[in-house]
């Protein structure tokens, strides 16, 4: 009996781990090909005007000029390596989790103030804009003792 219940939480937490991961919207198994292309996503960014709203960090590309500005800067360091899912939920459905901004400042309605570009896009230049995007992120690991929330 003792046994049992040394297994228990052991159990328990190995269930909600697994939870966490399942369902229909969970990132779990979502990978996208390896063949995305750097330049060709840059491209892409440049194509559809994602510079008129967002800086991205080194980049050498025109300053935003949309008024009132928005502040998410894409790229630079993080202190968590950002998942292909997230850049690609954030890319076809803007609104799903919003930066963690003032929301007068990201936000028109309630909605997210970026465009979706899940009708507008082909898969390819998903693929590579996303290959552009991780490209220009740098993770910085937290030294132990210290917490970051992003």
């Amino acid at each position: 009996m003792l046994r049992v219940a040394r297994l228990l939480p052991v159990a328990a937490l190995l269930l909600a781990a697994a939870a966490c991961d399942s369902g229909r919207h969970s990132s779990a198994g979502f990978r996208l090909p390896e063949s995305g292309d750097v330049e060709r996503g840059k491209a892409v960014f440049v194509a559809f005007g994602c510079y008129h709203c967002h800086e991205v960090h080194g980049a050498d590309l025109p300053r935003p000029d949309v008024q009132p500005p928005v502040p998410v800067v894409l790229g630079g360091e993080v202190t968590k390596e950002l998942t292909d899912g997230y850049l690609v939920t954030s890319v076809i459905n803007p609104s799903h989790r919003l930066a963690p901004y003032p929301k007068e400042l990201i936000t028109t309605g309630g909605h997210s103030r970026m465009t979706s570009y899940a009708d507008q896009m082909t898969v390819r230049q998903l693929i590579d804009l996303v290959a552009y995007l991780q490209s220009r992120y740098t993770v910085r690991r937290t030294p132990p003792g210290r917490y970051s929330y992003y």
